[in-house]
C-alpha cells in the first residue's frame, strides 16, 4: 500500500546549517546507467534528500539541484526525461525556468511541486505546458501518477 507523504518540511531545520550550492557544485546522487533520468530542482534540502531516495527505490535515475541556475549549468538539461520542479526558489523560480527552457526550445515534461495549495496556480501552470502541480505534502501514489504521465510525454 502506498501511504508515504513526500515534501513535508522539517519544522526544526536550522537555516544556518543549510549550505547554498553554487552552479559549479556537483549535483546530489549517483545516476543509474540506462534508467530514466528525473531531475529534482528544489531549494529545500530535505526534499533534495528524500525525493531522490524514493525515486531511486522506484527504479529511476535521479539528480538533485538546489537551484534552477545550477540545473541550467549541468548536462542534465539534455538528458532529463522529467523535472520535479519547485515553484518558489531564490533566484530563478520554477515558472521562470519553464519559460527559459521554452525559450531554448528544450522540451522536458515538468511536474511542479509547491507548499502553496493554490488551484488557480495549478491551472495556469498546466495551461503553460506543465504535466501537473503537486501540493506538498503529496502521496507516493500522486507522485507516481504524475511521473508516469510525464515519462509518457517525453
Amino acid at each position: 500500500m502506498l501511504h508515504r507523504l513526500v515534501g513535508a518540511r522539517s519544522r526544526d531545520r536550522n537555516p544556518l546549517r543549510t549550505r547554498r550550492l553554487s552552479p559549479l557544485d556537483v549535483p546530489e546522487g549517483p545516476v543509474m546507467e540506462g534508467a530514466t533520468l528525473i531531475s529534482v530542482i528544489d531549494d529545500d534540502e530535505s526534499v533534495r534528500e528524500s525525493l531522490p531516495a524514493l525515486l531511486r527505490e522506484l527504479g529511476y535515475a535521479v539528480l538533485a539541484y538546489s537551484s534552477a541556475e545550477q540545473f541550467l549549468c549541468s548536462d542534465s538539461v539534455e538528458r532529463s526525461r522529467c523535472l520535479l520542479l519547485d515553484i518558489a526558489m531564490p533566484g530563478m523560480s520554477g515558472p521562470e525556468l519553464q519559460q527559459e527552457l521554452r525559450n531554448r526550445a528544450t522540451h522536458i515534461p515538468i511536474v511542479f511541486i509547491t507548499a502553496q495549495p493554490d488551484r488557480t496556480l495549478r491551472q495556469r501552470l498546466t495551461a503553460q505546458g506543465a504535466v501537473t502541480c503537486l501540493f506538498k505534502p503529496f502521496s507516493e501514489a500522486e507522485l507516481l501518477d504524475a511521473l508516469h504521465a510525464a515519462v509518457r510525454i517525453s
